[in-house]
């Protein structure tokens, strides 16, 4: 399961971002790789982690994927509130990490809710910002996309 998690993170990861990188997008490429996502998602939704690194993987992949994919079969918004539920169950096992943000990002591109944003920061606070790996950055110029206040507890 992990390799097939690994590769739908891939796919969603490129379907997401195609065209970012100035490259033409060609229509044929698009709606096989939208396929291959959806295809992917459907046979993963019903699997589960055997640890919680491995359930937050395949939850972030598949929001990634149902974000990702213009493909519906009458079931994504169904599937997607699936995910978050299993996201909310989770979230608090894992550690302050790059997985947790990612997961963190992708639930409140979903739900907008600022608490969400709040425990992102919380962890990202804690890197060493000259010592940032690309997917670290990465995940930064994403949440940097959504507003967030600080607001007191």
């Amino acid at each position: 399961m992990n390799d097939n998690v690994s590769t739908l993170y891939a796919l969603a990861h490129e379907l997401l971002y195609l065209g970012t990188d100035g490259k033409p997008i060609y229509s044929d490429d698009f709606t096989r790789l939208n396929r291959e996502v959806y295809q992917l998602a459907d046979e993963l939704y019903s699997c589960c982690g055997a640890t919680p690194e491995e359930e937050a993987k395949l939850c972030l992949s598949l929001l990634m994927a149902y974000n990702a994919t213009a493909y519906d079969n009458g079931d994504k918004q169904e599937h997607i509130q699936g995910v978050l539920d299993r996201c909310w169950e989770v979230l608090d096992k894992l550690s302050p990490s790059l997985l947790k943000v990612q997961l963190l990002v992708r639930c409140y591109s979903e739900v907008y809710e600022q608490k969400i944003l709040k425990q992102a920061y919380s962890v990202i606070n804690t890197w060493n910002k000259a010592t940032l790996t690309s997917k670290r950055k990465e995940i930064m110029e994403e949440l940097n996309n959504y507003p967030y206040e600080e607001v007191g507890e």
